[in-house]
C-alpha cells in the first residue's frame, strides 16, 4: 500500500515518459502495483480486498432506499436485498451499512431528540424563568416525590416545592410558593406542553390563563418534539437529582422541603458564575411584586381516617366524628384561605379546622369530636372476662330444636321439647 507522497512521485515519473517497469524498478516496486495506481485507478491509504465485495452490487440500492426513507429499520431493508441474491448474513449487512455510512441524518428527528448543536442563549435579567416538573424516585413515604423546580434563566438561581400531585391545583400551589422564596416573579414565564397548562392542540387553557393573568406574567410555550427549549431548568432538575436527593435524609415531606430550601440557599446559590457566584448574579434579576395573596385555586388530597378518627393533612392530624374510621375521606382548602374542610366522598362536610403550619406535628380535634369519641371509648368498655378461645361449647336445647325443624321433624315451635305418647300406644295396642 502506497502513501500519498510515493503515488505523486510515481505519477510524476509516469508524466515523464518512464515506463511501468522503470518506475517499479525506481521505487522499489513491483511493476503489479505500479499499474494497479497508475492505470486501474487504485488510490493511496487504500488497502485492496483480499476477498469480494459482496455488498457493492447492492449498494446503490441501498443508498437510494435510505434516502427515500432514512428510518427504514435494517431488518426490512435486508430482507428487500436478500429478494434481490444478497447472499451474507443480517449481522453482516448492518455492518457494512455502518461502516459505509449510508444512512443520512434526519434533521428534524434530530432535533426532537435533543441530538443536534446547541448555544447558550442571553436573557436580560429579570426576563424569564422556566418551570418543569421532575419526579423522584425512592422516597420512604411514597414511590415518587413531585418536584416543581423553577429556574432564573439570568442568574441560574433555582427554588423548588413538593406536591403530592401535579395536578393544576398543585402546580399552582408550587408556583407561587417557589416565586415566593424567589422575592417576586420575572417578566415571562417558559413551560413545556404540560397537560395542566396546554389542551391537546398546544393551546393555553383558560384556567391556567387567569393564574398568569394573576401574577401579571407573559407565558412561553415550548414547541412539540422540539427539545432543549428550556435548559436552564433542566439541568437544575439533574443538578438536584444527584447533588442533593441522592444523599438527603429525609423521611416526611416537610422534612425534603426543607432539606432542599437549605440546599438551595446554602449550596445552589454559592455555585461560581463568572467572577462571582449565583448568588452575586441574583441580586440583577430586576423582579416583579408578587400579588399578596395566592391564586384561590382549590387544593384537594383523598386521605383515610385513622384508628382515632383522625385525618393526616401535610404533617399534622384533623378530627372527625367516631365511626369512620378506615374510610376515605377529601381534605381541601382553597389557597389563601386558614381552614381545611373535610368531606366524604359523596361530598358530605365532617368537619372544619384551622390549618396547623405544615409538619408542625399538632393534632386538632374539635370539642364535640373529643366528646363523641370518648362517649363511644366508654360505651365499648367493659369489665368482662374474655372468652375462652377453646372451650367445649356444644349445640344448646334451642338450637336443637330449630336443627329439627330444618330437618322436618315436625316440632311447632321453638321451646320446650314435648314428648307426645300417643303414636307409641297406637303401635303397642296393633300388637297385642
Amino acid at each position: 500500500m502506497l502513501t500519498q507522497e510515493e503515488h505523486v512521485e510515481i505519477h510524476a515519473l509516469r508524466k515523464r515518459g518512464w515506463s511501468y517497469s522503470a518506475i517499479a524498478r525506481h521505487a522499489g516496486l513491483s511493476r503489479n502495483t505500479v499499474e494497479a495506481y497508475l492505470r486501474d485507478g487504485r488510490r493511496p491509504g487504500e488497502r485492496r480486498r483480499a476477498v469480494e465485495d459482496h455488498f457493492e452490487r447492492y449498494q446503490a440500492y441501498v443508498t437510494e432506499r435510505l434516502r427515500e426513507d432514512p428510518h427504514v429499520w435494517a431488518s426490512a431493508l435486508y430482507d428487500e436485498v436478500r429478494a434481490l441474491g444478497y447472499e451474507q448474513s443480517y449481522v453482516t449487512f448492518v455492518r457494512e451499512v455502518r461502516k459505509r455510512r449510508l444512512r443520512p441524518r434526519c434533521e428534524a428527528c434530530a432535533g426532537r431528540r435533543g441530538h443536534g448543536p446547541t448555544i447558550e442563549i442571553p436573557h436580560e435579567p429579570g426576563e424569564e424563568i422556566q418551570w418543569d416538573w421532575v419526579e423522584l424516585a425512592g422516597a420512604p413515604w411514597d414511590d415518587q416525590v413531585h418536584l416543581l423546580n423553577g429556574t432564573l434563566s439570568y442568574s441560574g438561581k433555582m427554588r423548588g416545592v413538593i406536591a403530592e400531585v401535579e395536578d393544576q391545583a398543585h402546580l399552582v400551589e408550587a408556583i407561587d410558593g417557589v416565586l415566593r422564596r424567589l422575592g417576586g416573579t420575572p417578566r415571562r414565564w417558559r413551560v413545556d406542553r404540560m397537560g395542566r397548562v396546554v389542551d391537546r392542540q398546544g393551546e393555553l387553557l383558560d384556567s391556567f390563563a387567569a393564574v398568569a393573568k394573576h401574577f401579571g406574567v407573559a407565558l412561553d410555550i415550548c414547541p412539540s418534539r422540539r427539545a432543549k427549549r428550556k435548559g436552564a431548568v433542566e439541568k437544575q432538575q439533574d443538578y438536584s437529582a444527584q447533588r442533593w436527593w441522592r444523599t438527603a435524609e429525609v423521611a416526611m415531606p416537610h422534612e425534603a422541603q426543607a432539606s432542599y430550601d437549605r440546599f438551595c440557599e446554602r449550596t445552589g446559590d454559592l455555585r461560581p458564575r463568572g467572577e462571582g457566584t449565583v448568588a452575586d448574579l441574583a441580586e440583577r434579576e430586576n423582579l416583579l411584586a408578587l400579588p399578596d395573596t395566592a391564586y384561590p385555586a382549590m387544593i384537594e388530597l383523598e386521605r383515610t381516617v385513622g384508628p382515632s378518627s383522625l385525618v393526616a393533612v401535610r404533617g399534622n392530624r384533623y378530627s372527625v366524628g367516631p365511626g369512620l374510621e378506615g374510610a376515605k375521606v377529601w381534605a381541601r382548602w382553597v389557597l389563601g384561605e386558614l381552614d381545611v374542610r373535610l368531606y366524604t366522598a359523596a361530598g358530605q362536610l365532617l368537619a372544619q379546622h384551622r390549618r396547623a403550619p405544615e409538619g408542625a406535628g399538632h393534632v386538632i380535634r374539635l370539642p364535640e369530636h373529643r366528646q363523641a369519641l370518648e362517649n363511644a371509648v366508654l360505651a365499648a368498655f367493659t369489665t368482662r372476662q374474655p372468652c375462652r378461645r377453646k372451650e367445649n361449647r356444644p349445640p344448646g336445647p334451642v338450637a336443637k330444636a330449630i336443627a329439627a325443624q330444618i330437618r322436618g321433624g315436625g316440632l311447632a315451635a321453638v321451646g320446650e321439647v314435648v314428648v307426645d305418647l300417643e303414636h307409641y300406644q297406637t303401635l303397642a295396642r296393633a300388637t297385642r
